[in-house]
């Protein structure tokens, strides 16, 4: 009878083993979600509404002030703070949101004064790769941690170790690993360097850094037009870089207010949208040539970004502006098909299927429905007293916050 009791037992653990690997929990690895465009799959369709009862508050905890959104793997949280002249990262558990360790660094400046109303405090999105985090820190530093432990495994001083001048704003940047390198625009300018290592590989497109040097944008790897290239957009340029050298592919001046592209480059099948702060909207399409690849302006939109980077559905992007009204572009014509009237100033974007998940920094949550035709708000609900300017997570059915001056953690009641 124990006999059988036994074997009944290891039958069952490995039915739950091999139920848990067919559908491990989601993560959300790194800036803009597994894919870094902002689309998440596998979630099940979203509901047609937003409201009070359909989402659970699991727990919060109270930290430091930070821009950086969470990443999350299957058990752990990790998130940044700025506090008492230094900075943190933390490795909560995912399930009650208890610390499993700490690491920091001194990491104290300020922005200009005319930005001081944004903060002083840590900006970047970190970066899960394995076992390993990258965290930038605002003093242009680069920090690979454990991430079971959060011992650093190395450490690279970008103004240090090439003489750059300390960017204005701090390192906002949020690091990409692709293979074995990682990419981030840092140093004045773009670098590539060895994941397990540190150590720099080349240092691409270099504009002096200070002031005008300190990039916002953070970059994204695609196949475009038969190339895969690194996809960057720094102060004044929208280019592509050859990963192995560096070297530019191709590359169109942007024009904006005091060099402020800020978006993620964004890609529709063979061309590339962008939009800029005091600027305008734009598509290039990339073909190869003779002498390599070149880039074609197909339009442009007077619609003017700001920092929020937009999605991508059925041929349309749903872009939030400068003005602080959303609006959807037709890509294949450049065409307005509608604007909104103004809501928060800005807005990080989570795409399901033809539903957007939108967090402003007022702490509203908006559900809306894409739809080229017409603005369709299918809910708004106010998720936080803080302001929520860290781009929101979404991993099965769990929505992560980072306020302001916490994490929170709900739970979405929908059926999967």
């Amino acid at each position: 009878m124990v006999r059988r009791v036994g074997l009944l037992f290891l039958v069952l653990a490995s039915l739950i083993e091999v139920r848990l690997m067919a559908n491990p929990p989601e993560v959300w690895p790194q800036w803009r979600g597994p894919t870094r465009d902002g689309l998440v799959s596998g979630t099940g369709k979203w509901p047609e509404r937003l409201s009070r009862d359909l989402l659970e508050k699991i727990w919060r905890v109270p930290l430091g002030r930070s821009y950086s959104g969470p990443i999350v793997d299957a058990s752990h949280i990790y998130v940044t703070e700025s506090k008492d002249n230094r900075e943190f990262v933390r490795g909560l558990d995912r399930k009650t949101g208890q610390q499993v360790w700490e690491a920091s660094w001194d990491g104290s400046m300020s922005v200009p004064f005319f930005a001081n109303s944004n903060g002083n405090w840590i900006r970047a999105t970190p970066c899960l790769d394995g076992d390993r985090l990258y965290v930038a820190g605002m003093r242009d530093v680069l920090v690979c941690l454990n991430a079971k432990d959060g011992q650093t495994q190395w450490q690279f001083d970008f103004v240090k170790e090439l003489k750059s001048p300390l960017p204005a704003f701090g390192f906002v940047c949020s690091p990409l690993i692709e293979g074995e390198h990682l990419y981030v625009q840092a140093g004045a300018a773009v670098c590539k360097l060895d994941k397990l290592t540190g150590k720099l590989i080349w240092r691409a497109m270099e504009d002096g850094g200070g002031m005008g040097g300190s990039a916002f944008s953070s970059p994204i790897v695609s196949n475009v037009a038969g190339q895969r290239q690194l996809l960057v957009q720094t102060r004044e340029k929208l280019a592509g870089l050859e990963l192995e050298s560096g070297e530019p592919l191709w590359s169109e001046t942007i024009p904006s207010f005091r060099g402020m592209n800020i978006l993620t480059p964004t890609i529709f099948g063979n061309s590339v949208f962008t939009s800029s702060y005091g600027g305008k909207s734009h598509l290039f399409q990339l073909a190869k040539s003779n002498s390599g690849l070149s880039a074609t302006s197909l339009w442009t939109n007077k619609a003017s970004g700001y920092m929020s980077t937009p999605v991508v559905i059925d041929g349309h992007v749903y872009l939030h502006l400068q003005n602080q009204r959303f609006t959807c572009i037709e890509l294949a014509t450049g065409t307005t098909r509608w604007t909104t009237t103004p809501y928060g100033k800005y807005w990080s974007m989570v795409a399901n299927g033809d539903r957007i998940l939108a967090l402003d920094q007022r702490g509203d949550l908006l559900l809306i429905q894409a739809n080229p035709a017409k603005f369709e708000l299918l809910g708004t609900l106010k998720i936080s007293e803080d302001e929520t300017w860290a781009h929101l997570a979404i991993c099965d059915n769990e929505v992560f916050i980072r306020e302001l001056s916490g994490m929170v953690v709900y739970r979405w009641k929908y059926k999967k």
